[in-house]
């Protein structure tokens, strides 16, 4: 059952200009769809289950799910279409992974199917079969609609058994397309279809002596033994090598639209000339960027660099890794703890900025795409509570309340949290209540290490004394405390100091200068210890104004200087131990 989608005929109006990237895959398969007469469409991704998923399988699952989106408000919902899910769990086992227990009992089936594996974790018929489940946990997880298809119940139950016996009839075409793509000695032995050994359950890669069209079958010799078999090509008692078989699927199935990562571009091209040896048709589909990690290399699950998805969500939302798969597909980007922050806050925004849109601005915000046109309502916070206008509390705010506060205690977040807004709790604000404790996990593990405080010359100690001064009005009840008249103030102290004035400001005159960026960066520089930092006025109305003047009080005398010294010495000291 496809996941609701709203049929606003604004909407449907605005796609068919909107120019994301997945509406401009979606306009391929309508063209397909005139060219072939097809009255559904297939998507598919693929996933190898010789592992546990992993962030690239999210990003594939994601990415195609949201051209699908796309697709049906395109077309008006008129069309079906289905996701398949697809394992290729009947792939013989080529190594042992490092990370599972029971290594021995799984070395005893290197070789066979994935499904012919015994489970090293205990609970499942097989190891395809408990990382299969793994997968459809994990998609579960994300709400994804789609259909899994395992490959060894493919091959068993006969739905490939029409198109294997195709690829037997045009063994020669494609044989003449992979062996140019091999070395000379891998030529002498390919075959696209690899026999299962009758004796002992093993993927054999042995040549094929003789093809009989007849009765559907290949004739092989076992290379230890010298024993001469006749393996049938349907029913799971071979299967092809995984390009032929990328192809082969594509035609037995029908499928429409598959994306590849760039390393995959010469197979994806080699499988589509199968698939029309075939006499089928290529799905379309494009090919995304691989991602980098902190270094700018490639990441390799062999070498572990990069990050996981369980790491990843650790201290950033779900949402914001769905943003990360939506923003720039076809550009290298880097993968690492540093880009959460900053994706967390990037999604809160949209997500402000979704109810106040037309459709042709909803349909090029990310929030659309993420949540199938069917996007969360945003958290707003108002300092006065009740039905006033409000803010999203931003991730970035929150890391700098953590580090403020000095305490990584959830609960002592939302102290300021519903002192500012006495109305929201974390039953109110979930969401909210998930970025807080993710923001005190990732301030103690990334930032807090990385932070450099430093000490105030005497002009920019002056603007602070003043600047603490100002706050002292607003203090019991001498003036409304709100964001925009503390931010005000804030401009006021940077206009009374030379240093800080910008004449070139839009609207800035002698009298009313406008205010240097040089200003904040000396509050958050001083105050934070970060290069930037959020809203100050909006900070120091969440953090408290008595709060914010102990703060500034710490700073001008040295204190968050050398306690900060004194953390970096105890880490230190902890790493070296």
């Amino acid at each position: 059952m496809s996941q609701p989608l709203s049929l606003d005929p604004a909407l449907i109006d605005a796609a068919q200009t909107a120019t994301a990237w997945p509406f401009e895959e979606a306009r391929k398969l309508v063209e397909r769809l005139k060219r072939t007469g097809k009255k559904e469409v297939l998507f598919e991704t693929g996933y190898g289950p010789s592992g546990l998923p992993h962030i690239g399988t999210f990003g594939e699952v994601a990415r195609t799910s949201m051209v699908r989106y796309a697709f049906r408000l395109l077309t008006g919902d008129t069309i079906p279409t289905h996701l398949y899910a697809f394992s290729d769990d009947m792939d013989g086992l080529r190594k042992v992974p490092d990370n599972i227990p029971n290594k021995e009992l799984v070395a005893a089936s290197l070789g066979k199917p994935l499904t012919q594996v015994p489970d090293p974790f205990g609970t499942h018929e097989s190891f395809a079969h408990h990382n299969n489940a793994r997968l459809r946990e994990f998609l579960d997880a994300f709400g994804f609609d789609y259909e899994f298809l395992s490959a060894t119940e493919c091959y068993r139950a006969g739905r490939f058994d029409k198109t294997l016996l195709t690829v037997l009839e045009r063994y020669d075409a494609v044989m003449a397309i992979m062996l140019p793509s091999l070395r000379e000695e891998r030529q002498q032995s390919y075959s696209p279809f690899l026999p299962i050994h009758p004796k002992t359950g093993i993927v054999m890669q042995v040549p094929i002596d003789e093809r009989k069209l007849d009765a559907g079958t290949i004739v092989w010799r076992d290379p230890e033994t010298g024993e001469r078999f006749e393996t049938p090509v349907t029913g799971g008692h071979a299967k092809l090598q995984w390009k032929p078989d990328w192809a082969m699927r594509w035609v037995a199935l029908g499928v429409d639209y598959e994306m590849a990562g760039k390393d995959l571009i010469d197979s994806v091209k080699l499988s589509g000339e199968i698939a029309k040896a075939l006499g089928g048709l290529p799905p379309e589909g494009f090919n995304y960027e691989l991602f980098l990690d902190e270094k700018g290399q490639k990441i390799s699950k062999s070498k572990g660099n990069g990050l996981t998805i369980d790491e990843w969500l650790t201290y950033g939302t779900p949402d914001s890794l769905g943003l990360f798969m939506f923003s720039k597909p076809r550009e290298a980007k880097k993968l690492y703890f540093d880009v959460i922050p900053r994706q967390v806050d990037d999604y809160l925004t949209f997500l402000e900025k979704y109810p106040s849109q037309d459709a042709k601005a909803r349909l090029m915000n990310p929030v659309w795409h993420l949540h199938a046109g069917h996007p969360p309502a945003p958290e707003l916070v108002s300092s006065g509570g009740g039905n006033q206008p409000g803010t999203t509390i931003s991730f970035s705010m929150l890391l700098n309340l953590v580090a403020v506060a000095n305490s990584e205690d959830p609960g002592v977040i939302w102290g300021f949290i519903r002192r500012y807004a006495p109305n929201v709790s974390p039953e109110t604000h979930p969401r909210l209540d998930s970025l807080v404790k993710r923001a005190a996990r990732y301030f103690e593990d990334f930032v807090k290490p990385q932070k450099t405080y430093r000490l105030a010359d005497d002009v920019e100690a002056a603007s602070l004394h003043k600047l603490w001064e100002i706050l002292g009005s607003f203090e019991n009840g001498g003036r409304p405390v709100t964001a925009e008249a503390i931010q005000e103030e804030i401009y006021n102290v940077g206009r009374a100091e030379p240093r800080y004035q910008d004449l070139k400001a839009k609207g800035a005159t002698p009298e009313r200068p406008g205010v240097s960026i040089e200003w904040f960066n000396t509050i958050y520089q001083v105050l934070l210890g970060e290069p930037r930092g959020p809203r100050f006025g909006s900070f120091v109305a969440l953090f408290g104004v008595k709060e914010t003047r102990a703060l500034i009080q710490k700073a001008l005398e040295g204190k968050l200087v050398s306690e900060h010294e004194a953390f970096l010495k105890t880490k230190s000291a902890e790493r070296a131990a």
